[in-house]
């Protein structure tokens, strides 16, 4: 990925936005390490949503009063924002869930059950989170259809070289699916999605990006990709929890069988049979997280005006910046590939040090990252490590708190000689 001229992001104004951030933990500043697990949220985010429950709380298409076409008004909004944010062509394509977890198995349970068969095979890679590796577990089980990996190499990349055989393997065996992660929420590494969707399409195979990590962080287009589900949270990109998105393309997903059956998901009822509703609301059946899916709104508004470009830019400058630093350390061993080619996630481990152990020091310096195996444990094992400490960054991140980490990263080293 080739930098180039950025617009550059006012690291004290953002900053000024999130409340949280101005704290202490244990005596020191927060440095707050973490955001591929959960970004912290602005005030602006914060405060839509407080808007919606004191002042429009309804619930939605189903009231003919004004709080309800309010509270309905509004949550459309957000959906026709997070269309324009990901360059879909319709908002009708944008389908609420309450993770990337649960839009990856609404395509799982839906389109997998319905289309896979024995003899149907599941292209997935081995850098995948657990929540884009179980659910194809569980269909192909239930449908006969079988599972294989492109690999990771030894920097931490997809080894891309034998895709085409990868995709068209001897016999019988037809690849009808590719899902995989846009960025690896353990190395770090961002997979050229495109290249491998055209290959993955060549063999009539449809493409699921689990773009958890790569949403929130750098421009995703998926036109531009030429993919066909596209799963995210909300919480990851400064909304709240309890909200995801499913986008999809609209001629798959209107042959796609409903995932949950309920109110709002239905055209008509009657005692023994029923019709489906059209797009998006045919998958989602029950009340939305109304409040959470406007609050996302405002999250995409507030990415959107600072500009995914900045964003990534600085994230890249800043992950520069840590790796130099981390490499200063003795017996401090990183993952992934060069910075060029990962987004802002460093996994390490500290010799003779557990992952926990690390994180629990981190802790009393006022640094917050995640230890253990990531929802990744297949990955863990090609690694050669049950577990590895992961520092993670946001558009808010600073170098003073890389310094932070690698100064508390030196006492452990001293505490645990």
């Amino acid at each position: 990925m080739t930098q180039t001229a950025a617009p550059q992001l006012d690291l004290a104004r953002v900053r000024a936005d999130f409340p949280i951030l101005h704290q202490q933990v244990n005596g020191y500043p927060l440095a707050y390490l973490d955001s591929t697990a959960s970004s912290q949220k602005p005030a602006l985010v914060i405060d839509a949503l407080s808007d919606y429950y004191r002042r429009y709380n309804a619930n939605v298409h189903r009231g003919v009063y004004q709080l309800s076409e309010q509270a309905t008004e509004a949550m459309e909004q957000a959906r026709h924002k997070i269309a324009r944010f990901i360059n879909a062509r319709s908002p009708r394509e944008v389908i609420f869930t309450r993770n990337t977890t649960e839009s990856i198995n609404l395509v799982a349970h839906t389109w997998g059950r319905a289309n896979l068969k024995p003899g149907d095979r599941i292209l997935l890679t081995e850098m995948e989170h657990h929540s884009n590796l179980v659910p194809w577990q569980i269909v192909a089980e239930a449908t006969g259809a079988t599972l294989d990996f492109i690999p990771v190499d030894g920097a931490g990349r997809l080894a891309l070289d034998d895709l085409a055989a990868l995709l068209r393997p001897e016999g019988t065996r037809r690849t009808k699916l590719v899902a995989l992660t846009h960025m690896s929420n353990v190395l770090g590494t961002i997979n050229p999605v495109a290249q491998i969707a055209r290959a993955a399409h060549a063999v009539g195979a449809l493409v699921l990006v689990d773009g958890a990590q790569s949403v929130p962080h750098f421009a995703v287009d998926v036109q531009d990709l030429e993919i066909d589900f596209l799963a995210f949270s909300g919480h990851k990109m400064c909304g709240p929890t309890g909200i995801g998105v499913l986008w999809g393309r609209k001629k798959i997903l209107q042959a796609m069988p409903p995932f949950l059956g309920g109110g709002s998901m239905i055209q008509t009822v009657e005692l023994r049979r029923s019709t489906w509703n059209e797009l998006p609301h045919k998958f989602e059946a029950g009340t939305p997280p109304i409040g959470e899916a406007i609050a996302l709104g405002y999250a995409v508004d507030y990415l959107s005006a600072i500009g995914m470009e900045a964003i990534h830019q600085a994230e890249q400058q800043l992950t520069a910046y840590a790796l130099e630093r981390l490499s200063t350390i003795p017996g401090l061993t990183t993952y992934g590939p060069s910075v060029e080619e990962r987004g802002g996630v460093i996994s390490f481990n500290l010799d003779g040090v557990h992952a926990h152990d690390v994180a629990a020091v981190l802790d009393r310096h006022g640094v917050a990252v995640r230890a253990g195996h990531h929802c990744c444990q297949p990955l863990m094992g090609i690694l050669g490590a049950p577990a590895t400490a992961r520092a993670s960054f946001y558009l808010y991140t600073t170098t003073e708190e890389i310094d932070q980490l690698a100064a508390a990263l030196e006492k452990c080293k001293a505490i645990f000689g």
